[in-house]
């Protein structure tokens, strides 16, 4: 009971770090949002004008009090309103996540599959081909940024293939419903998914390469073998299994940093994401968006570190013999 409440209290204290960085790092970039609340003519207008345009958007108002009424706003579930799209925030977000989860989801089952896979083979087969030019695309990839392969998935198999589009979730004035419409989503997908999937695969390959290879050095493996059972069976039933766990901790992880960590793919495609609205929102100064995006990627992580906390004893009975 005193570890639950514990974990409770160290993640309420994260969240909470998390908000007021949240509310603080907005405010910190140079620039102000009265640009484009009044547009280009700010510098024109009295000063009663402005000060009628700030009160009107809680700008006048000191940051102690800005920072108490926003975290009241956030308790309630108010998150209030952009000031470049006019509409609520929460609105805003809830029309974007979508978009994001379904890349983020698709790209984070595409590269568990084949990191998974392709580790278990490179440390099964250790020294061989497969193993030593999996390790050299993965270190390779793994220091190749994000947005890099996707520009790079834009020009070759956008442009110069057209293959497939190149910006956006489905295509102007297209189907809207039916197979075709799931095609049209599939289509414009691709090249955002290869392009996450690829900066987050190495990663995952990585991780279980090296438990593999910690595994198969175990006494328990040495001993499957003298049993006599078949290799396959070695593999399957006593290697990968155990291999498994610490990935199982890193997928937890990735589902939580790659909801952020996709904010550059959308932004490269123009995916109509919640990475998209952010990178919008961080060009207008539109605090109320940034404070609600922000919140959506802190809250993602906080919850993937929790759900790995609470899931990870589940599947090593070893750390729920030591916590008892």
């Amino acid at each position: 009971m005193h570890g639950l409440l514990g974990k409770v209290l160290q993640y309420g204290l994260v969240l909470w770090v998390a908000l007021s960085v949240n509310f603080l790092l907005p405010r910190a970039m140079p620039g102000s949002p009265l640009p484009y609340l009044v547009g280009e003519e700010v510098g024109t207008l009295a000063p009663e004008r402005l000060d009628e345009i700030r009160a009107r958007y809680g700008l006048d108002r000191s940051l102690g009090v800005q920072y108490l009424d926003y975290l009241g706003d956030v308790v309630r579930g108010d998150w209030g309103s952009s000031f470049q799209l006019g509409m609520p925030v929460a609105e805003a977000i809830r029309e974007r996540l979508p978009w994001t989860l379904l890349l983020v989801g698709s790209s984070l089952l595409l590269s568990t599959v084949f990191g998974v896979v392709a580790g278990a083979i490179a440390a099964w087969r250790r020294g061989g081909r497969f193993d030593a030019a999996s390790l050299a695309g993965a270190i390779v990839v793994d220091a190749l940024p994000s947005f890099w392969i996707g520009m790079l998935a834009i020009a070759v198999f956008g442009v110069r293939f057209g293959w497939f589009p190149t910006f956006g979730a489905t295509t102007p004035a297209g189907p809207s419903g039916g197979v075709a419409y799931l095609a049209d989503v599939a289509r414009h997908l691709a090249l955002p998914v290869a392009s996450l999937t690829a900066a987050s695969l190495s990663g995952i390959y990585l991780v279980m390469r090296y438990s593999m290879l910690d595994v198969l050095g175990q006494d328990y493996v040495r001993s499957a073998r003298a049993k006599g059972l078949s290799e396959r069976r070695v593999l399957m039933h006593h290697a990968v299994r155990n291999a498994l766990l610490p990935v199982s901790t890193l997928l937890f992880l990735n589902l939580g940093f790659l909801v952020g960590g996709a904010t550059v793919i959308e932004t490269v495609f123009a995916y109509p994401g919640v990475g998209t609205l952010l990178y919008q929102a961080v060009l207008s100064r539109d605090y109320p968006v940034l404070q609600g995006a922000f919140f959506v990627l802190t809250a993602s992580v906080v919850l993937a570190n929790a759900l790995a906390d609470a899931v990870y004893p589940l599947l090593d009975p070893r750390v729920r013999r030591s916590a008892t």
